[in-house]
């Protein structure tokens, strides 16, 4: 069970932690100090909601066919990972990343929640990486292990958001500098190719 539980905090930790608009607004509410705890949970349980469709979404309606295509499955996320790893390699070697957010006026509590709700669900990657990709992954694991994994998914995206939206202030100064995102990058895409490695030889690609 602890190996599935850090597959899925790991593989979610992975996937989330790249930065995007979502993130970005994440950050700037926390720099700014405005509803940091309802828009850090908001994100939090989104994922969760996602994750739990998708892995529980995949065993209802193709548990047999993923049974019989284990193989092609787990190949096709660890070549799905490994691009994402290539990805994040070219951002860390040829970007210049940098963390621009400006401070504005105070906004109230539901128009905050609207935007990071347009800045969740209109972004087709979240689909892709939580309810596809994630949801994908988790057939390898059965049983109670999978509940390992879907929680180890869900609380990478609890950790992730809250201690990015309260250390922001902290970590704003520090994200300013393109060096970082190249040490972040390179991170992600270690962890992507370990896990993508992992897939590949579970499918008999390796």
């Amino acid at each position: 069970m602890l190996s599935a539980f850090l597959t899925g905090f790991f593989l979610g930790l992975s996937l989330i932690v790249a930065i995007g608009t979502q993130n970005a607004f994440v950050l700037r509410q926390g720099i700014i100090g405005q509803h940091v705890l309802y828009v850090a949970l908001f994100c939090a349980v989104s994922d969760t909601l996602l994750i739990s469709l998708g892995v529980t979404g995949i065993s209802f309606f193709l548990n047999n066919l993923v049974s019989e295509i284990s193989n092609i499955l787990f190949g096709f996320s660890a070549v799905w990972l490994s691009g994402y790893g290539i990805l994040r390699l070219t951002v860390a070697f040829k970007s210049y990343t940098t963390l621009d957010i400006e401070t504005s006026s105070s906004t109230g509590l539901l128009p905050t929640l609207s935007i990071v709700a347009v800045l969740t669900f209109a972004n087709p990657h979240v689909y892709l990486d939580t309810m596809i990709l994630i949801g994908s992954v988790s057939q390898q694991f059965p049983g109670e292990n999978k509940l390992a994994y879907v929680l180890g998914a869900s609380l990478a995206s609890f950790v992730f958001f809250f201690s990015l939206a309260y250390g922001a202030k902290l970590l704003a100064p520090i994200m300013k500098r393109p060096f970082s995102w190249r040490i972040l990058d390179c991170l992600i895409a270690f962890i992507m190719f370990t896990i993508a490695f992992k897939l590949a030889s579970a499918g008999n690609w390796l």
